[in-house]
């Protein structure tokens, strides 16, 4: 087991975002997280990466501690609930965040190598930075153009090249098709597929629920910051209440 979240829970102020939340991911999985909007999806990334955390801290040091973070989070074998963000990237748990948040004034080639920040490995940079543009030739052409120039598809395939420059064993991409028309969230969809066949073990969090369970191995459907229910995707159609409540389908 890669990853394991267990008795996950988020508290901001007297929000509940997050309550008791368990969830896993196997080595070589393309799970998904899916529910409607408000659900908490993105929270549970931001919390495994260890940003809810540091928001946490932050708000601790300035106004008292307004956010409550509970339960734990195992990866690779190691608890990571309690280490700073930057060494959960280190080993190797990387989130692509939603709105792709390029570098604006950057070039895509600086983006790129914006993520490798932590890979002291220049020989090893260099072979990923190979995969990246194997992976998305555009990047390779527009490599020296200003991140902010580029279009809203453009800019993801850049948000996840940049995600996969620091080397993931676990890539965590958060609604990678919002804004996209729908020829450039398949070809987003695509691309995700083609990394996931590399060996990449990917927990993606997307909207487009008809096309993610065909993907994924795996599938949970969030609600209200519970997990109402986990399965393939034909055993999750199957729950007519469940389709037409929560999946919009």
């Amino acid at each position: 087991m890669l990853l394991e979240i267990a008795h996950l829970t988020v508290r901001y102020e007297k929000a509940v975002l997050i309550n008791d939340l368990n969830l896993y991911v196997d080595t070589g999985e393309l799970v998904s997280l899916v529910g409607p909007n408000g659900a908490g999806k993105s929270t549970t990334l931001r919390a495994i990466s260890g940003l809810v955390a540091w928001e946490r801290e932050i708000k601790r040091r300035s106004a008292g501690s307004e956010i409550v973070l509970e339960g734990t989070v195992t990866f690779n074998g190691e608890r990571i609930d309690q280490i700073p963000a930057h060494e959960i990237v280190q080993r190797g748990l990387v989130l692509c965040p939603e709105r792709r948040r390029p570098f604006r004034e950057m070039t895509v080639l600086e983006n790129l190598l914006a993520g490798a920040y932590l890979q002291k490995d220049r020989q090893k940079c260099r072979e990923t930075l190979d995969k990246v543009y194997d992976l998305f030739p555009l990047l390779r052409h527009r490599s020296h153009q200003i991140a902010g120039t580029l279009s809203g598809g453009e800019q993801q395939m850049l948000a996840i090249g940049r995600a996969f420059m620091s080397d993931p064993k676990l890539l965590c991409i958060d609604e990678p098709s919002t804004g996209l028309a729908p020829l450039i969230r398949q070809e987003v969809f695509e691309k995700i597929s083609e990394i996931s066949r590399l060996g990449i073990t990917i927990l993606l969090v997307e909207q487009e629920v008809s096309v993610i369970f065909k993907m994924a191995s795996r599938n949970y459907v969030l609600s209200s910051g519970k997990i109402l229910a986990q399965g393939t995707g034909q055993q999750l159609l199957a729950d007519e209440v469940l389709r037409k409540t929560y999946l919009g389908l």
